[in-house]
């Protein structure tokens, strides 16, 4: 039987051939191998120097200084670093976050709420997004943060961090945003975009698993208090061995995505389009978050009639998932298009189909025949 068409980007992405060849060259005898913090002699250097390299390549991306990223093992710690360090920094304060965000900022200010902490969680518009106004109205005197993503993981819905991001300048409360699904595949200049901390990571963007950052803004300097402790690596900020090989890794990531970022995002939207245009030959069938803007990549398409785990089941020719990757053990509809206002027999009944760089015209001609085979077979079983 022939390989399932990959279609779950969204979820993570294979790994660049060049970006694997940059790694192998940080892992044996013969490679720069070394502990970064080991100062005192040459294999230690070159290791730092790989390092630094790739901080500012990570920089360069969001046109940031490279002393304002911080290595984290992924974007989920980057929320937790940001998110706890910045009320831990402040002493407390209030924080505003959305109903829809990734479970890695949930789970964080849910944890912050059993300290006794105040979380406001706003509820986004039918179209998935979280409307500045409704940030602007949860704002209280002593909120210190707002947590909004820059796109979401399920839907691709972009949110306007832009107008949102203002909002809080104007009041002197710092902004956050995760951006793990959008680093590479939009613009986000931490120069232009009002923005205090932005939390980024590599396995969307054809790197490692295992590595990701925050950038915490310097001038004027943001507080962020550590969350793992052991050796004040990281100004401090978090400790623990770097590991060189992913961080290289995630550095090279990035300059490729920057690189083919327009021509890469075109073509990806070509495709996604061209799938979409496919799975609409059937009836009762509906884009979640209808004409919103979204990443290139994303399709959340509602199947009437149908159960999702079935039909994930039945498209045995396609990767694909019915939410995020974090909740896809879960039986229970997705959490962020029940926020949205989707019913819960279409929330069970939605596939999110993530295209992706190594993705062809071929694969989605095959997705397409297979999930219309699928949807009718089951409607026809109904």
């Amino acid at each position: 039987m022939s390989q399932a068409v990959y279609l779950d980007y969204a979820a993570t992405t294979p790994v660049d051939p060049a970006v694997v060849d940059v790694m192998v060259r940080h892992l044996g005898p013969e490679g720069t191998f070394a502990n970064p913090a080991s100062r005192s002699h040459l294999y230690g250097w070159l290791a730092e120097e790989a390092v630094e390299t790739a901080r500012r390549q990570v920089a360069d991306v969001l046109n940031a200084d490279p002393r304002e990223i911080v290595w984290t093992s992924g974007a989920t710690e980057a929320n937790n670093l940001a998110i706890k360090g910045v009320i831990e920094a402040r002493g407390g304060g209030h924080v505003i976050t959305s109903a829809t965000e990734h479970k890695a900022v949930l789970d964080a200010c849910k944890w912050l709420e059993q300290q006794g902490h105040a979380v406001s969680y706003v509820m986004p518009g039918d179209d998935g997004r979280i409307a500045p106004e409704a940030v602007a109205a949860a704002l209280r005197d002593d909120t210190v943060l707002v947590s909004i993503m820059h796109a979401n993981n399920e839907t691709g819905v972009i949110n306007d961090i832009q107008t949102i991001g203002a909002l809080c300048r104007e009041r002197g409360v710092l902004f956050h945003t995760d951006a793990a699904q959008t680093v590479g595949k939009l613009p986000l200049d931490v120069q232009v975009m009002p923005v205090d901390l932005v939390s980024v990571c590599a396995h969307k963007v054809y790197g490692p698993k295992g590595v990701g950052a925050l950038y915490v803004r310097r001038a004027p300097e943001v507080k962020v208090s550590a969350q793992i402790h052991g050796g004040g690596h990281e100004r401090g900020m978090r400790s623990g061995t770097l590991p060189t090989h992913q961080i290289v890794g995630m550095g090279e990531a990035f300059m490729l995505a920057v690189d083919q970022c327009e021509e890469e995002g075109g073509r990806i939207a070509g495709l996604r389009d061209r799938l979409w245009q496919g799975i609409r030959a059937l009836d009762d069938v509906a884009i979640n978050g209808g004409d919103s803007p979204r990443l290139p990549g994303h399709l959340n398409v509602a199947f009437a009639g149908v159960d999702g785990e079935m039909l994930i089941t039945a498209m045995n020719q396609v990767a694909v998932s019915s939410g995020s990757a974090c909740t896809s053990a879960s039986l229970e509809p997705s959490y962020v298009l029940k926020a949205m206002g989707v019913s819960d027999d279409l929330a069970h009944g939605s596939i999110r189909f993530s295209v992706g760089r190594f993705t062809s015209e071929a694969d989605i001609d095959r997705a397409i025949e297979n999930v219309l085979d699928a949807v009718r077979r089951l409607r026809g079983a109904a």
